[in-house]
């Protein structure tokens, strides 16, 4: 069952796929895939403005090299700026899921 990303989160996604290293969009969006056990799958026009928007904020920065099969790519890398900013929301993503799940959890008296 493949899930819809809320508004926001493909950002800290994508941080989070490259604190596994440099990787170029196709690698992110497949690392993402994989880690959800296919749940969650990035169109090509969802992933490159974001990647586009987090290299103009510097949280990535991005630099052409060859992919696997010897293909011209963009590569993406994670700068310390881009770290503290995972960190934020990796922080405000927690306090958010454990106040939903108090509220779903919340039984009528």
């Amino acid at each position: 069952m493949r899930i819809e990303l809320l508004q926001g989160t493909l950002d800290m996604l994508i941080l989070k796929a490259l604190t596994w290293g440099s990787m170029h969009g196709y690698g992110i969006a497949e690392w993402l895939e994989r880690m959800s056990g296919t749940a969650l799958v990035v169109e090509e026009g969802s992933l490159y403005p974001a990647l586009h928007r987090l290299a103009k904020r510097g949280w990535v920065k991005a630099e052409w090299g060859l992919s696997e099969n010897k293909r011209r790519a963009k590569y993406y890398t994670l700068t310390a700026e881009g770290r503290r900013q995972l960190a934020n929301e990796t922080k405000s993503w927690e306090r958010f899921t454990q106040v939903v799940g108090k509220v779903l959890a919340a039984q009528q008296a």
